[in-house]
């Protein structure tokens, strides 16, 4: 499937649809069983190279990832639980003998040193573990009825045969204008674009499995997530943000580009 909006923006990269299925598809990249890996770097290899990439119950990365792409609560399976995820993202674990012993056995263990090092002090994203809480009880948290989730290129997709939930570009700051500028041309209200606050897995995944299945169904912007701009940063550089429309929304803008701001200033200098 070709993306009118691709075009009109001139994208830089190849948008990106996901899709849920029970069947494997043929040539995709994934993660090993239980290994750890960043959603969004497998994402770019999507954007940026046209691969694909599959995701299950046990090859979903990390734990965020997990939750992020539609397997249930895996914050339930963090090191200490979700008590331990929630120091974790917070103040840390490293004042409690518990949280010690469970960081000296991850580095035993071979964990990555940063994962260590923030497990004990914190990633300190949040001022306090009760705050972490309240951040995962916020969230839309799913359990996809397939076995796999995949990042597809759209271009790959046929709609006749099977929708993908969403849609995602990585857009710069421009191309973000005109994304949200389309996004509320044919509707009324001022916030059918939303910014949430979560891991940028999430918002491309569940945020937009929740928007899919409303009665106004809105565009949702990630990749405010600094360790995932981190991660992602070699691939795609430091100036984009993600952008994710659920597809039946996204099919409404595509129609929407003849006789629209698109066609003329200011927009045709921007671009």
């Amino acid at each position: 499937m070709k993306s009118a909006i691709a075009d009109a923006i001139n994208l830089g990269t190849e948008p990106v649809a996901l899709l849920l299925t029970d069947e494997r598809p043929e040539g995709a990249v994934q993660f090993e069983p239980g290994k750890w890996g960043c959603v969004l770097s497998m994402f770019g290899a999507v954007a940026t190279k046209g691969r694909t990439a599959v995701f299950d119950r046990e090859t979903y990365g990390c734990f965020g990832g997990g939750l992020g792409l539609g397997f249930g609560n895996t914050y339930q399976k963090f090191p200490g639980g979700e008590e331990g995820f929630c120091n974790f993202l917070s103040i840390g674990n490293g004042d409690s003998e518990q949280g010690r012993r469970i960081g000296e056995g991850m580095r035993a263990g071979g964990a990555r040193p940063e994962l260590v090092h923030h497990f004990l002090h914190g990633e300190r994203y949040k001022k306090s573990p009760e705050l972490v809480r309240a951040y995962i009880d916020a969230l839309p948290i799913t359990d996809i009825p397939t076995k796999y989730a995949a990042f597809v290129p759209l271009g790959s997709i046929d709609p006749a045969a099977k929708q993908p939930e969403s849609v995602t570009f990585l857009v710069t700051p421009d191309q973000l204008a005109a994304l949200t500028v389309l996004a509320n041309y044919d509707r009324p209200g001022l916030e059918n674009v939303a910014i949430p606050y979560a891991a940028a897995c999430q918002v491309i995944g569940v945020f937009s499995y929740r928007e899919a299945r409303s009665a106004h169904p809105r565009c949702v912007v990630g990749l405010t997530d600094l360790s995932a701009r981190q991660y992602l940063r070699a691939q795609v550089g430091k100036d984009v943000v993600s952008f994710t429309i659920p597809f039946q929304r996204f099919l409404e803008m595509e129609a929407n580009i003849e006789g629209s701001f698109l066609e003329q200033e200011p927009w045709v200098t921007l671009k």
